[in-house]
């Protein structure tokens, strides 16, 4: 019998997934709309997100079905099959992008050379994978513990040390653009989340805990960014460590947050790999993606990945709305067909309109606007296809 997870479980899933550098640097654009702007930005951003979060662990954790398995329930099982493909890339991405980052900063902190910190950190992903998520127990709890502590530290550095407000650097960012980017975190989550919850013992109260738990961490990763650039004057968190004497501590900040986020990362593209190659191995999938991750980090440079948040927010957001829409409104799974038409053509409608309105300045950003459109039109072309079907 497969051992559930309990809400504790859970719980330290999500915090290690919100607590991560690529957070903290996001959270650095803020600083240009001052503290308080900044602040209420993050907040709805994180708000927009979770709601979605939530409504897609639930979707997984009542269904027993990992996030690429619930697709097809919307999309057909090819259909499916295609969003998986474009998760897998998307996850490899993320991992590629996150163990960049992590041996950037542990390089600024203790010079070894960055390839040395990209198989460094690649090695103990690899690792993190290899244990399982099942079975990563009692060093999951020390390292959120150590996190936890750790974090703590950083925040008294920041906002407690006594040093001036200094001018916030870098462009300006609009509000509507800085909510789109607080959105984008949880949003890149969404083909994942199910993954997790479906395995839980209370699949729906565990969507609560990790929705709850990531949306909280993640915001105060995202404060924590905005903080330092405000009140330190740069947006290089390994300086800031440096500065505040953290030393050692700072490096395993940036070692294990990496690690504990980027798991989830590989792990879920060897699960999204099995919805396309069932005969594979999942886990064998997921060492693979860490693998190409951890040479891509080495080979190429990954420090501006705005491109890539609106990717996924533009694939992924329409792709989701159809889902809500068929879930809790039109109660349908097309799951035994090959391909729904209607699904896939209502997505991409979807997936142009959020190409459209990245160039427009929203107030909430593109994705609310975008799937609230593209959940209407799911519900009206279904309502209709129901009523043809009656006659």
């Amino acid at each position: 019998m497969k051992q559930r997870t309990s809400l504790f479980d859970n719980g330290l899933i999500w915090f290690g997934a919100g607590v991560s550098i690529a957070e903290i640097l996001t959270g650095t654009y803020f600083a240009s709309l001052g503290f308080s702007k900044g602040m209420a930005a993050i907040l709805l951003g994180h708000l927009i997100g979770c709601v979605l979060f939530l409504l897609a662990g639930c979707i997984g954790g009542k269904n027993r079905k990992s996030a690429m398995e619930t697709v097809k329930m919307s999309f057909g099982h090819t259909g499916g099959q295609f969003f998986a493909l474009l998760n897998i890339i998307q996850l490899v991405g993320w991992t590629a992008i996150m163990i960049y980052d992590g041996s950037v900063s542990a390089q600024a902190a203790l010079p070894a050379g960055r390839w040395i910190w990209c198989l460094i950190i690649g090695g103990l992903i690899l690792l993190w994978i290899g244990i399982g998520i099942t079975n990563l127990g009692k060093i999951n709890v020390a390292a959120m513990i150590l996190l936890f502590v750790l974090t703590l530290i950083l925040c008294r550095v920041i906002f407690f040390s006594g040093g001036s407000v200094s001018a916030a650097a870098g462009d300006a960012i609009s509000f509507g653009a800085a909510v789109e980017l607080a959105v984008s975190m949880p949003l890149s989550w969404l083909p994942v989340v199910s993954d997790y919850t479906r395995e839980a013992e209370r699949p729906v109260a565990a969507s609560v805990v990790s929705t709850i738990v990531y949306g909280l961490v993640s915001t105060w990763m995202f404060v924590i960014g905005m903080g330092a650039a405000i009140y330190t004057g740069t947006s290089d968190i390994a300086q800031i460590m440096l500065k505040a004497g953290l030393g050692i501590a700072g490096l395993l900040i940036i070692v294990f947050s990496t690690v504990t986020t980027t798991f989830l990362d590989a792990w879920s593209a060897g699960i999204s790999g099995e919805s396309i190659f069932p005969k594979l191995s999942g886990k064998n999938m997921a060492i693979a993606a860490g693998i190409i991750g951890m040479i891509a980090a080495i080979l190429w440079p990954m420090d501006d990945i705005t491109n890539f948040l609106y990717f996924i927010g533009s694939v992924f957001a329409p792709m989701t709305a159809v889902m809500i829409a068929d879930y809790y409104i039109l109660h349908r799974d097309t799951s035994r067909q090959r391909f729904c038409v209607r699904s896939l053509v209502i997505w991409l409608i979807g997936f142009l309109l959020y190409r459209y309105l990245m160039r427009l300045d929203i107030p909430v950003g593109n994705t609310l606007p975008d799937m609230l459109i593209t959940t209407c039109l799911a519900v009206i072309a279904g309502k209709m296809a129901a009523d043809r079907e009656k006659r």
